[in-house]
């Protein structure tokens, strides 16, 4: 095989000879641009596919100026906290500010920053931002007090660790804070405390807080000590609770209404029912006033028991003190007394409280109503329902047509019938049943005169009378009994315009 010699390269044609360059002139330097603090993109991952956005959402909202704790409080607050891509980069945002030259966090923006991660359940990084605030303290700090929103911003850390019971944390910003502020902490800061660990079922844990709270000097509240006799109430050691609430007494702590509702639940708990009421009276004497919880705690407590008879008498009794408080709901024991047929104590019970001002609620009149209803007690039902409408307490429609067919199978059509127009003037619209009902209540007395005048009503008004109204108001209660007449169905089915000709010729 011959082996084929490539040519020799040519020799490069000679250059031409360049263009003299361009005279120089001397110019004045550009001005240099306003220092702008850096964007923090460079340290976020440059996969991230927003990366580019957020520089641009940067420079458009950032202000130009050096960057102080306002600027910076203010943009998180009006521009990043709300946007769906970037809010959860506040923290960044946070970090790379500390970062920058003459810039320093002030209280406003370590709130800001604790109180966000808390809602937002970002707890992981709440503990790291402390501990930055602990080397980095705010410059209220300077002088020789502490910032007074130091403690506030370690509560609401504390608080959001205790929410989920990651009490080692809480603690551990518990030393933080004692580190930065002046004095003691607050009791609230204790009281938090001790009220997960009591929550939480460490009972024993709350009490070797509650001791070191002793210990440091702090003076327990009246929510220290509520919060301790739950506890101990919860383990059912109610013999201990009482002893909490005299160390309370001794204290100087005066108790208020959740202490005595808790020993009172205890009591009735261990089923020492005069020892609850007896604790009753006594928050009458100390002059604390009853709220409904306690009310429900006693009535009810006693009810279930099997003591409707005790708990009726101690509700008159607080009533006619004066110490019911306003808007407890009587319809519990109402409902015990009508479900053992005991309509007449029910009457008591609430004539009582609605003369003291505390008037009943609507569930409980229906369910006394229907009570006497059931034992044919027409009368003092209707007495109930005329003081219902008068006080501007309107019945559902069913209660109500029940009570107007009880009068009217008793006779009483035109006594039904102003019912209607009481109810009518306090904004109870009459229906289609109600208007049938009455007409059927004056079909069976003979009185076809105020059966007319109803069943043009009817057709003011827009409701259409069934074949069986028609039939009690032209041929009597004997003659047309409804659907079950095949001449008054032949008469309908042949005469459908009925009600248009009846309308047109009554006008």
């Amino acid at each position: 095989m011959v082996l084929k010699k490539f040519p020799k390269p040519r020799s490069n044609p000679p250059s031409l000879p360049l263009p003299p360059p361009p005279p120089t002139t001397t110019l004045p330097p550009p001005p240099s641009p306003p220092t702008t603090p850096p964007l923090p993109t460079h340290s976020l991952s440059h996969t991230t596919p927003t990366q580019s956005q957020l520089t641009h959402f940067l420079q458009s909202h950032l202000p130009p100026s050096p960057l102080t704790p306002n600027l910076l409080l203010s943009f998180l607050k009006t521009h990043l906290h709300h946007h769906p891509k970037f809010t959860h980069l506040d923290l960044h945002l946070f970090r790379h500010a500390a970062s920058l030259d003459a810039f320093r966090h002030h209280h406003s923006t370590f709130e800001w920053m604790a109180r966000t991660l808390a809602a937002t359940d970002r707890l992981d990084d709440v503990l790291p931002l402390l501990q930055f605030m602990v080397s980095n303290p705010c410059p209220c700090a300077d002088g020789i007090f502490s910032c007074p929103k130091t403690e506030p911003i370690f509560l609401c850390a504390i608080s959001s660790f205790c929410r989920v019971g990651r009490h080692d944390d809480a603690l551990v910003c518990f030393d933080y804070m004692r580190k930065l502020i002046d004095g003691l902490p607050s009791v609230a800061v204790y009281n938090v405390l001790i009220h997960s660990y009591v929550k939480c079922g460490e009972h024993e844990k709350a009490l070797g807080f509650y001791d070191r709270m002793i210990r440091d000097r702090v003076k327990p509240d009246v929510f220290t000590f509520n919060i301790l006799i739950n506890g101990y109430c919860r383990n059912l050691q109610f013999g201990l609770a009482l002893e909490m609430f005299k160390e309370m007494r001794i204290k100087g702590c005066a108790p208020n209404v959740v202490s005595f509702n808790t020993l009172i639940q205890g009591f009735f708990r261990e089923r020492k029912f005069e020892e609850g009421i007896g604790m009753a009276f006594e928050m009458i004497e100390l002059g604390c006033e009853f709220s409904t919880v306690t009310c429900d705690i006693l009535i009810g407590g006693l009810c279930r028991a099997g003591r409707v008879s005790e708990a009726c008498n101690l509700l008159i009794d607080f009533s006619r003190k004066g110490v019911t408080p306003k808007g407890f709901d009587c319809f519990g024991i109402i409902e015990r007394l009508c479900k053992d047929g005991n309509t007449g104590r029910a009457v008591e019970v609430m004539d009582e409280l609605w003369r003291k001002g505390n008037a009943p609620s609507l569930v409980a009149c229906t369910t006394l109503i229907e009570g006497l209803r059931r034992l044919g007690k027409t009368e003092e039902a209707v007495m109930l329902m005329e003081k219902m409408l008068k006080e501007s307490i309107l019945p559902d429609s069913v209660t109500y047509n029940c009570l107007l067919r009880d009068m009217c199978d008793a006779g009483k059509a035109t006594e039904a019938n102003k019912l209607r127009l009481l109810g009518s003037s306090k904004g109870l619209d009459p229906d289609g049943m109600t208007y049938n009902i009455l007409v059927y209540g004056y079909s069976r007395e003979g009185r076809r005169k105020e059966g007319q005048t109803l069943v043009d009503e009817m057709l003011d008004r827009g409701f259409i009378p069934d074949i069986a109204t028609y039939n009690r108001m032209e041929y009597g209660d004997e003659e047309g009994k409804g659907l079950g007449n095949d001449w008054g169905l032949t008469v309908y089915s042949f005469c459908p315009c009925i009600t248009v000709f009846k309308h047109e010729g009554r006008r």
